[in-house]
């Protein structure tokens, strides 16, 4: 027995005393099925190979630079934008005078999903969770007074990334740098798009082709510039466990280094250039110990591509702090919060950061919760100590084995996954969207069962609590001044020129020779729109339709036997008979509002408790969730709602199911709507608002007492 076995052992009975109940009862049995021990020791780290490694040497667990944050610190890279382009440029220039050292662009539902800000079918959308990008023009705006040839560039788009990439190409060359000088990361991401958050426009095969093309071109055209942004971050927010997360993003990166292969790239032209971008919750060692994880796990599935360069085994990653850990009770937590996941992302050894502000769950940032999340960054940079050291967390008994239990449970997904065929089929069959939803709703369960303490939630919650500050955007405003920009835009431009660019970037996409992103820089040069680009494409390639899937059994089996559900189940039952059927809820996403964790989890949970569901499709007008409700013959519908369209397309769904004679279906509201809203919408026809951390069964018993009061006063 060793020496540390031994102490182990002496440890436990000491414990058993202390408590007076076995050790093993301290074990913490995480969502991720990894078991943590109250203690590690050296034995626990007994047949562990990366021990002995250092940093910037593969496998890079410690680090992908030799000096880490000592000779250089995380990059500050803010994720931003809303309105306008002119508002957006504004924030950037202030934050980049106050500390920030990269900009991060955040556009609009719209943009995301290729539809010019005239599109009828985005009223509600534009301008509201991010800026709104049209044309060239307004790329140009966006960046003015910006020197991209010094300052790098990140955007977060993938369903619509042809046309942007374009638009920021030829807004960098009419600014006078060229696309060589240009340096950032374009997400480019497809794949995760296609399982939780989306904002996909093409069907998966044609997608990962614009994904190919774009990493050819910027590999030939621009050497400092990152052409895909493989993420994670988006499975987390949308209920995937650490597991998963790192998994499904490592698989997804062999899926994109596959498809680049196959346009007769060498690896060593583009592995290089390939960057990562995971979510820091809650978990603060674990994650810490993911991205260590991460660069392990990377070496290893690209040393099966036989690089020549040390570069291309390498992980870089840009990490961003939780916005499903964000509450809207209590929300100067959320600062809190913040500042143990910024911890945590430095500790693993991120390239970059971005730290949410505390009143993300609520609405927009303000200027003032902005430059808060920004000076959490700073305080860390200079005052903690952290940057004074590489990898301070190395050697940790705990930490260590943590890693390689990570590495070793995520690498059995990831060989799950190739097992399939790769990522591609395996987004075609569903098993990572089935995988996260179910971890989504059975942690929501955990959450509502005060199993998994959220401080102000559900436990230590204040009573009363002041509204605070936010920022609102007028969204009609918005839409009214980018249609007056594209109208100015279109009358200007050579309409023959246009009409010839879109044609010839057709004839790319129909005939498969050519590359999508080049042709569409000839069109955005020539200022055809991103919704004309798009539609271009749109044309060869056609639309991707996702059939809505709603697992089961897992809410209701987290609460079996507890008389919370039984009694809302038997209150159901006596309805039911009541009105000779069970009561039906249609839960509804209208705009392009793609994040539907939260239409999800309570789709699922519903119909545990016995509810009868019909789950909407995504991308709904008004118009056509009210078409939908009344053939379907629906009591309820349930619209969820993350991307501040509420005031505008809530009130048309009203108008919609009175026009088609259906005042009496039920319409609530959940989802990020702050408290200053809840007048507006109950005054404008909504019978309910659940904002974040509302629980799930408290939401069942409002609704059901909803009907009761309605059937009861007729």
């Amino acid at each position: 027995m060793s020496k540390d076995r031994n102490h182990a052992e002496n440890w436990s009975a000491l414990a058993e005393k202390e408590l007076k109940r076995p050790a093993e009862s301290l074990v913490w049995h995480t969502p991720e099925g990894i078991d943590v021990k109250p203690l590690y020791t050296a034995d626990d780290l007994a047949g562990i190979d990366h021990l002995g490694s250092l940093p910037g040497f593969a496998p890079f667990v410690r680090g992908p630079r030799a000096t880490m944050y000592t000779g250089r610190p995380w990059t500050i890279r803010q994720y931003a934008g809303f309105s306008t382009a002119e508002e957006s440029n504004a924030f950037y220039r202030k934050a980049l005078a106050a500390g920030q050292q990269g900009v991060s662009v955040a556009f609009d539902l719209a943009t995301h999903r290729g539809y010019d800000s005239d599109h009828p079918r985005v009223v509600g959308d534009v301008g509201k969770a991010g800026v709104a990008i049209d044309s060239v023009e307004d790329m140009k705006v966006l960046f003015d007074g910006i020197p991209l040839e010094k300052v790098s560039v990140s955007m977060t788009m993938n369903g619509a990334v042809i046309p942007i990439l374009a638009n920021f190409i030829v807004a960098g060359e009419e600014q006078g740098v060229s696309r060589a000088e240009l340096s950032g990361t374009i997400q480019n991401d497809i794949l995760k798009e296609f399982m939780v958050r989306n904002t996909y426009i093409y069907p998966p095969e044609p997608s990962m082709r614009i994904i190919a093309d774009i990493i050819e071109y910027t590999a030939r055209e621009m050497p400092r510039f990152n052409s895909l942004s493989i993420s994670g971050y988006h499975m987390q927010e949308a209920g995937a466990t650490l597991v998963q997360e790192l998994a499904f993003t490592l698989a997804d990166g062999r899926e994109y280094v596959r498809a680049a292969l196959g346009k007769g790239l060498n690896v060593d032209d583009f592995a290089g250039r390939l960057s990562f971008f995971f979510a820091i919750g809650m978990n603060f060692f674990m994650e810490a110990a993911k991205l260590r994880a991460a660069r392990l796990l990377w070496t290893r599935i690209m040393q099966q591509f036989e690089p020549k360069k040390s570069s291309s085994l390498m992980l870089r990653t840009h990490c961003q702090t939780s916005g499903v850990s964000l509450q809207e009770q209590d929300p100067y937590n959320n600062i809190v919060r913040t500042a143990f996941e910024a911890m945590s992302a430095a500790l693993g050894g991120t390239q970059s950061l971005h730290t949410n502000s505390f009143d993300e769950a609520i609405a927009l940032p303000t200027e003032f919760s902005a430059r808060i999340a920004r000076n959490t960054q700073l305080i860390l940079q200079h005052e903690t100590g952290v940057t004074k050291v590489v990898d301070p967390l190395a050697g940790s008994f705990y930490v260590e084995s943590l890693t390689n239990e990570l590495a070793e449970k995520a690498w059995a997904l990831i060989e799950e996954v190739e097992a399939l065929g790769g990522m591609t089929k395996a987004v075609n069959e569903g098993l990572p969207k089935r995988l996260i939803e179910e971890a989504a709703t059975r942690r929501q369960a955990a959450v509502d069962k005060g199993e998994e303490v959220v401080v102000g939630v559900n436990k230590y919650r204040l009573e009363n609590e002041a509204d605070i500050d936010i920022l609102e955007i007028d969204n009609t405003a918005v839409r009214a001044a980018q249609i007056k920009r594209l109208e100015d835009t279109r009358r200007r431009r050579d309409s023959v020129k246009v009409k010839q660019a879109l044609g010839a970037l057709g004839d790319v996409a129909r005939s498969g020779k050519g590359n999508l992103l080049e042709a569409a820089v000839e069109a955005a040069r020539a200022r055809a729109t991103v919704g004309e680009i798009s539609d271009a494409m749109r044309e060869s390639f056609g639309s991707h339709v996702a059939t809505p899937k709603v697992v089961r059994n897992i809410y209701g089996k987290a609460y079996e036997g507890e008389p919370e559900l039984t009694i809302l189940a038997d209150r159901l039952e006596t309805f039911s008979r009541s009105i000779g059927a069970r009561p039906k809820i249609m839960v509804a996403k209208l705009g392009q509002d793609g994040h539907d964790r939260g239409a999800k989890i309570i789709s699922s949970a519903f119909g545990d408790i016995g509810f009868d569901v019909l789950a909407g499709p995504l991308f709904q007008t008004p118009e056509e969730a009210a078409a939908m409700a009344v053939d379907a013959k629906v009591h309820v519908v349930g619209v969820s709602s993350l991307a501040a369209g509420h005031k505008t397309l809530l009130p048309q769904l009203v108008e919609a199911l009175k026009a088609k004679g259906a005042q009496d279906i039920v319409v609530v509201c959940g989802g990020v709507v702050p408290r200053q809203d809840y007048r507006f919408l109950l005054d404008h026809g909504v019978a309910a608002v659940f904002g974040p951390g509302t629980n799930v069964l408290d939401a069942g018993r409002t609704i059901l007492d909803i009907m009761e009061g309605r059937r009861r006063n007729t």
